[in-house]
């Protein structure tokens, strides 16, 4: 069961923003593309830490659906159809307070790899 509880959960009008609001008070407003890469899904993070892959070229990408998943999580679905990923609500505070850390971390991924956010 998680710590945290959401008390507010909205999708943007334009589909790229998933905004969350916790029972302590914490908001965040999360990128769509963030979301995406990521993802708390085996296609995204493997089943090591060494199978986790980086993904490129989803500047674009919007959410299409927000599925609950019980009392614990969402599924998001995004428009280059990925759907496999479940955000718990801890998951989703995690992202959300180390959001600028986690940001750079994959933008500095995606330059060691030689890989873009505009998947070139």
């Amino acid at each position: 069961m998680s710590e945290r509880w959401p008390t507010e959960l909205r999708l943007a009008k334009d589909k790229r923003t998933l905004s969350i609001v916790f029972d302590d008070g914490a908001a965040f407003h999360l990128p769509a593309e963030y979301l995406r890469v990521t993802s708390p899904s085996a296609e995204v993070q493997g089943h090591s830490p060494a199978e986790r892959k980086t993904v490129p070229g989803k500047r674009n990408v919007e959410i299409i659906g927000v599925e609950p998943i019980g009392n614990y999580a969402v599924k998001l679905v995004f428009d280059d159809m990925h759907d496999t990923g479940i955000y718990g609500w801890d998951y989703l505070y995690r992202l959300g307070s180390e959001q600028a850390e986690r940001w750079q971390a994959y933008l500095d991924e995606l330059a060691a790899k030689g890989l873009s956010r505009e998947g070139r």
